[in-house]
């Protein structure tokens, strides 16, 4: 029996900050004091906090230790560890409080206080590697229950009146596509599968749950697969989550040896297992046809639907494919029970939602809130508002096939149809705060060349189209369009949403019209006034030097890689424009904010 337990973080964050060395570290310290059988390190998932990495929880006091380096470790193996004192200088921030000896508890911080953990619940708590931990958070009960309790009928209504709604993006109701394949055909080879490819960028909700609680996903893949008749299973997971990867072959693997997959599960007859199948990459396979089409071997390529998976999927018998976000609330809601879920969130989308916060925001990480909950609150007030004083300027969610939400939209609850209504959508959760110095012409483009690039090119639309799109935008972005092109890129963009043959095309213009219906300003200023009012357009830039600023020092003509500056020792410099390729380096450089773009 330990007396403590450090948690090191083992999710990508951390690991990429370098928590496996502070890992390491930890052990061999608590070695080298003689606590090996008095503290456990153990290396967890993702706790959130990702712009404070790497992180280690000592418990049982929940003193959060964040940025750790590893020449903290031996003064807080002795401090802490050994003697019982907190080093309270290594301790996150914002758990200290003004003339109090006691740390705030984490679920009262800021970020912590207004979100709430269903998807995210053992992230961060419980060794992923380890099942005994998960079943010691009432892991496999679920799966107990429903095959000892009820029937698949049972199940399925459960999963209808608790109103989950997909977590991928669509927001289809899970129960509703778990009854169509249940129905629509009887009997025979059915399939269960998951959606773990995530290849929005910013996105990494779904990597986060498989990293820090793999279990959970496994779990609800088996109860899904006793109600709609299915006893086999298939994971589609992108290869360049290798950590994610690994952990869910050991716990496969673990679940076979408890009897928890493959024959006769907990006595009653059911048969279920699971195969892996690693993705390359390819952001088409997110959508579910093209996802099977991968699976089964194939180019990923979508399919013309009808009809539906529900119907003829994987190897053209009857599928369910849910997300990894959606199967981790599946447990939950049946050990909880679906009056408990749909108690949360709004009256069309219950429960919770993951997002990964990204870009101009100071709290870099994932966060679980309600449903309802509003942008401003998951800014300002989980997020810790926009760094270095800028002003929040707009928030892009779902990805390449979202929109762009405006400040004047700030207060919106963030739920399925609000989303929608202001022409983004949820999408899988990414969410992505932009301030002023943002270009939203430039951030269309961006989206539009991620697009062009993932397009599997099946369709003309989509193919052609979005590539057409693009170049209309960097004409733009360079100063060349017309007012005649604004309306020929909006026209465009409505074709290729009615005419492409996935949700790839259908979704792609989404960025551009947003943008065109919040920012048209902008867009006019490229075209009529061939200025960037963001200073993001290189092509619309000019840099120059303020003569009563400058202290003639020469570091900036020193830096410039194109030469483009001249002028002697104490004298105001010159930059030629002709020469400048506006890289930005003088900017950087200049000591006396002498330089500035226009």
């Amino acid at each position: 029996m330990y007396r403590s337990h450090v948690l090191v973080c083992g999710g990508t964050g951390c690991t990429s900050s370098g928590s496996l060395q502070i890992f390491d570290l930890l052990k061999e310290e608590i070695a080298k004091n003689g606590l090996a059988e008095e503290v456990s390190v153990v290396q967890t998932g993702c706790h959130g906090l990702c712009a404070l990495g790497p992180i280690v929880i000592v418990y049982p006091e929940a003193t959060f230790y964040s940025m750790v380096k590893p020449e903290y470790i031996p003064e807080i193996v002795s401090e802490h560890l050994l003697k019982g004192r907190v080093v309270k200088k290594y301790v996150y921030e914002d758990t200290v409080q003004e003339n109090e000896e006691a740390l705030k508890p984490l679920h009262e911080t800021d970020f912590y206080k207004k979100q709430h953990r269903i998807a995210l619940r053992n992230c961060g708590v419980i060794n992923p590697e380890n099942i005994e931990e998960y079943i010691g958070t009432r892991g496999y009960e679920a799966l107990g229950k429903v095959l000892t309790e009820m029937t698949p009928d049972d199940v399925i209504k459960c999963i209808l009146d608790s109103g989950l709604r997909g977590r991928g993006g669509g927001g289809f109701p899970t129960g509703r596509k778990w009854q169509l394949a249940k129905d629509l055909v009887k009997g025979g080879q059915k399939y269960v599968a998951c959606n773990a490819d995530e290849g929005d960028p910013g996105a990494f909700m779904d990597r986060s749950v498989l990293e820090g609680d793999p279990h959970a996903l496994i779990e609800a893949m088996a109860i899904a697969g006793y109600a709609i008749g299915a006893n086999q299973g298939y994971i589609y997971v992108r290869a360049e989550y290798p950590i994610a990867v690994d952990r869910l072959n050991i716990a496969i693997k673990q679940a076979r040896e408890y009897g928890l997959l493959g024959k006769n599960i907990f006595e009653t007859g059911f048969d279920f297992d699971l195969e892996l199948r690693l993705g390359a990459g390819a952001f088409v396979c997110g959508e579910e046809t093209a996802l099977m089409t991968s699976i089964e071997g194939n180019r990923g390529e979508p399919k013309p639907r009808p009809p539906f998976p529900a119907e003829k999927g994987l190897f053209d018998k009857p599928t369910v494919l849910n997300n990894v976000e959606t199967y981790a609330n599946i447990p939950q809601i049946i050990l909880n029970g679906a009056d408990w879920f749909a108690s949360m969130g709004t009256e069309k989308s219950k429960g919770t939602k993951v997002f990964a916060l990204g870009g101009k925001i100071k709290n870099t990480g994932l966060v679980e809130i309600p449903m309802g909950t509003t942008l401003r609150t998951v800014v300002e007030d989980i997020g810790g508002g926009i760094p270095n004083g800028k002003k929040f300027k707009a928030a892009q969610t779902g990805g390449p096939s979202g929109g762009c939400i405006p400040a004047e939209h700030f207060d919106v609850p963030i739920d399925y149809d609000n989303l929608i209504a202001l022409g983004s959508m949820m999408g899988s959760g990414g969410l992505i705060v932009m301030d002023e110095d943002n270009c939203m012409v430039d951030i269309a483009k961006f989206f539009l060349e991620f697009t062009v690039d993932e397009s599997c090119g099946k369709c003309t639309p989509c193919r052609i189209g979005t590539k057409r799109l693009y170049e209309m935008l960097d004409k733009i972005t360079k100063g060349q369009a017309t007012l005649e092109d604004l309306d020929k890129l909006e026209e465009l963009c409505y074709y290729i949403k009615d005419n492409s043959l996935c949700g790839l095309g259908q979704t792609a213009p989404n960025p551009v019209l947003s943008t065109l219906r919040y920012f048209k300003d902008e867009y006019i200023a490229h075209v009529v006034e061939k200025r960037c009012p963001a200073g993001v357009c290189k092509d619309l830039l000019s840099f120059v030097i303020d003569p009563d600023k400058c202290k003639g020092c020469t570091l900036c003509a020193r830096q410039c890689p194109a030469g483009a500056i001249t002028g002697t020792v104490k004298e105001p410099h010159v930059i030629d424009t002709n020469k400048c390729v506006k890289c930005g380096a003088c900017i950087e450089k200049c000591k006396f904010g002498a330089i500035s773009k226009k």
